[in-house]
C-alpha cells in the first residue's frame, strides 16, 4: 500500500514555549467531538479507560460506550459484529495488548474481511509512565503495517491527531492509530489538515534528511536546530502515515539530500526505518542510518532516561546525521 497523494509542505510552529498537550487526553476529547457529527460512532474498550482516557467519551456519550473487560479479543469479535451493522467502533487499550494479545482476532475478523473499524493503541513507544516492557510497545508498527489493507498512523502532535481522527472517521476501512500517554509540544498551525497518506515536509535543507513520525518527530526537529547550529542543513519530512506511505517524498528527499536519517520510537526492525529503507531499495538506493530501538525491550525508568538510554534524544537523531554525511 503506497501513497500517490502530494506531500504537504508545512512551516511548523516554533519548539521553544510550544504547548504541550497529552495526545491521550485529545483522543478522549475528539470522540466526543466527532460523536455528534457521527452518531454511528461507537467506543469499545478494554478495561483501560482512564487510562486510554476513553472514560471523557463514557462520560459524555454512555449509550455509545461499552466496556468489554479485560477480554481483548472478545472486544475485537464484538467490535466487527458492529461494523456489520453500519457501526463504526473505536476500540481503547494499549498498543501493548492491541499488537498482541488481540492480534488472531484482528487479523481474522477485521483485516481479512477488510471491516471498518479503528484501532488505537493507547501508550504507544516506551514513554509509558514507568510500566516497563510488558506495557511498552516497540513492535506495534511492524505487526500493523504488515497486515494486508490496514493503514497505520502515528501523528506528531495533538493538532494532528484530532485532524487524523476525523479522516480516519471520513474514510472506511480497518485503521490502527497510535497514541502516546505524555504532553507533548504543538508543532502544526491549527488550520493544518491531515491526510492519510501524504508526508509533511516541515523543513528544507540539502545536507542531510532526517525523517521523523509521530511524537518522535518533535526531537527530529530539535536534531534539525543543533545541526544548523553546525551549519549543516538538514530537511524534516514527517510521516504521519506508516502506510500507505508517501514514497515519493521518501525519494525526492534522498535525491535532493543524498543522505537519509530515519528516527522513531519503535524497533528499527520492521518500522519507520524499515518502511524507508523499502523504498529506497526499490527505487533510489541512499546512504542512511536509522535511530530507534535496536532489537530490544524497554525498561521501567523515567522518560529522560529512557530517550537517552535507547538513543531517541535529539543528540542521537543528530549524531547519526553526522555519521551519515561523513560516510557519505
Amino acid at each position: 500500500m503506497t501513497s500517490s497523494a502530494t506531500t504537504q509542505t508545512i512551516d511548523p510552529l516554533p519548539l521553544a514555549g510550544a504547548r504541550q498537550e497529552a495526545l491521550r487526553e485529545v483522543w478522549g476529547q475528539t470522540l466526543v467531538e466527532l460523536a455528534a457529527d457521527y452518531p454511528d460512532l461507537v467506543v469499545l474498550d478494554g478495561d483501560l479507560a482512564n487510562s486510554t482516557r476513553a472514560d471523557i467519551f463514557a462520560a459524555a456519550v454512555p449509550d455509545r460506550f461499552f466496556e468489554m473487560g479485560i477480554a481483548e479479543q472478545n472486544m475485537v469479535g464484538v467490535a466487527a459484529g458492529m461494523a456489520t451493522l453500519g457501526f463504526v467502533p473505536w476500540l481503547s487499550t494499549f498498543a501493548a495488548f492491541m499488537a498482541n494479545r488481540a492480534l488472531d482476532q484482528v487479523r481474522i475478523v477485521v483485516a481479512q474481511p477488510h471491516l471498518n473499524v479503528k484501532m488505537c493503541g493507547g501508550y504507544t513507544g516506551i514513554l509509558t509512565g514507568k510500566t516497563g516492557k510488558t506495557h511498552q510497545s516497540v513492535e506495534d508498527i511492524a505487526i500493523f503495517r504488515a497486515m494486508p489493507g490496514v493503514a497505520t498512523i502515528a501523528p506528531a502532535d495533538a493538532v494532528e491527531l484530532r485532524s487524523a481522527m476525523r479522516a480516519m472517521m471520513e474514510t472506511p476501512g480497518p485503521m490502527y492509530l497510535r497514541v502516546t500517554r505524555d504532553p507533548s509540544p504543538t508543532i502544526f498551525p491549527e488550520e493544518y489538515e491531515f491526510r492519510i497518506g501524504p508526508g509533511v515536509l516541515l523543513r528544507d535543507g540539502g545536507d542531510v534528511g532526517l525523517v521523523g513520525t509521530g511524537v518522535q518527530t518533535t526531537r527530529v526537529l530539535e536534531a534539525a536546530d543543533l545541526l544548523a547550529s553546525e551549519g549543516i542543513a538538514a530537511s524534516v519530512l514527517h510521516l504521519p502515515t506508516l502506510k500507505p506511505i508517501d514514497a515519493g517524498a521518501i525519494v525526492a528527499l534522498a535525491e535532493r539530500t543524498g543522505r537519509i536519517v530515519t528516527a522513531e520510537d519503535h524497533s528499527i526492525i520492521g518500522g519507520l526505518g524499515s518502511a524507508v529503507a523499502e523504498v529506497l531499495g526499490e527505487q533510489r538506493p541512499t546512504p542512511m542510518r536509522r535511530v530507534g530501538l535496536r532489537d530490544v525491550y524497554g525498561e521501567s525508568a523515567p522518560n529522560e532516561y529512557l530517550i537517552e538510554a535507547y538513543g531517541l534524544s535529539a543528540g542521537h537523531v543528530a549524531r547519526a546525521a553526522r555519521e551519515v554525511i561523513e560516510r557519505a
